[in-house]
């Protein structure tokens, strides 16, 4: 399989959220998007966290959230990230190694700038190996 870049695989631009949103709101937004995932960012769009669908999972069997609670008290925060110049294959082995179905891309310069989840992964591989019936 030749390896692309990362950037060129990321879904972007990414659906931020900041540490103050509701988990609530952020479940809306997650439901209307369509996505697994919210990446958590400030104001000047550094990554602070990473709110998913495993997240939630957590919330319902604490029988939380009460109203008012911000994602910030439920998302990881020690983020496994990627760059955009990093191989795919590398992100992918990653992801396993880890056991993690989203991986935020970020940069030095911009802060969040994407992300690759393991449906762009799987949508990936698909294109490049033909279906056998």
């Amino acid at each position: 399989m030749q390896d692309i870049l990362v950037g060129r695989l990321m879904s972007s631009p990414v659906r931020t959220v900041s540490p103050d949103t509701l988990v609530e709101d952020a479940a809306n937004v997650m439901l209307e998007e369509g996505i697994g995932s919210v990446v958590v960012a400030d104001e000047d769009n550094q990554l602070c966290g990473i709110l998913t669908s495993t997240d939630f999972v957590q919330i319902v069997a604490e029988r939380k959230p009460k109203d008012q609670t911000p994602v910030e008290r439920y998302m990881t925060t020690d983020v496994v990230t990627a760059g955009a110049q990093d191989p795919v294959v590398e992100a992918a082995e990653t992801m396993i190694e880890n056991d993690i179905h989203h991986l935020p891309v970020v940069s030095d310069v911009d802060g969040v700038i994407g992300i690759v989840t393991t449906t762009d992964l799987a949508a990936y591989v698909s294109k490049l190996e033909p279906a056998t019936a």
